[in-house]
């Protein structure tokens, strides 16, 4: 397949100096001259496409935009207990029920693949459980004793999962 020349065209910040070879997809790879003054080697067909639109100094700038018009944002900057995170352990995923969760119990979730429920607590960024159960109740057990384990340190006020909860339909 014969390549698009880009050579000299402009894509938002980006100005195509030349050719960088070829992706490992088999697009063409280029280099290119942001108007901030970096060099980045971008996929031709995201480029043209509009996907990249400069070497990362608009996110940047979007960034920096957004945070100084969000006061509560910048409240809480250099705030470290802000983030939920003690000792390599995000809290908060751990305390939180997420939007996604269909169990009713952060950690336990079920495959419909294997038609297992699945137990998982991630510690200090180590998957210290991932197993699989045939029943609800035997990964909501297994995911409480891997809390009361690793967590009674951190979380000594947090009652570990919800209490008593039931199994949701496997739809």
């Amino acid at each position: 397949m014969r390549r698009i020349d880009l050579t000299g065209q402009r894509f938002a910040r980006l100005v195509v100096i030349g050719y960088a070879g070829t992706a490992t997809n088999g697009n063409a790879m280029w280099r290119c001259q942001c108007d901030c003054g970096r060099t980045c080697i971008v996929d031709g067909y995201r480029l043209r496409r509009g996907g990249v639109r400069s070497c990362g100094c608009l996110r940047k700038e979007t960034a920096k935009r957004s945070i100084a018009g969000n006061p509560k944002f910048q409240a809480q900057m250099g705030d470290a207990t802000s983030l939920g995170i003690s000792n390599g352990t995000n809290l908060t995923v751990l305390t939180q029920l997420s939007v996604k969760n269909r169990s009713g119990v952060i950690g336990v979730s079920y495959n419909k693949d294997n038609q297992r429920w699945v137990a998982r607590l991630t510690f200090c960024k180590h998957l210290v459980l991932n197993k699989q159960f045939k029943t609800f109740s035997e990964a909501v057990a297994a995911r409480r004793n891997a809390e009361r384990q690793y967590l009674a340190d951190l979380l000594p006020e947090a009652a570990p999962c919800q209490q008593n909860v039931q199994p949701p339909s496997q739809q």
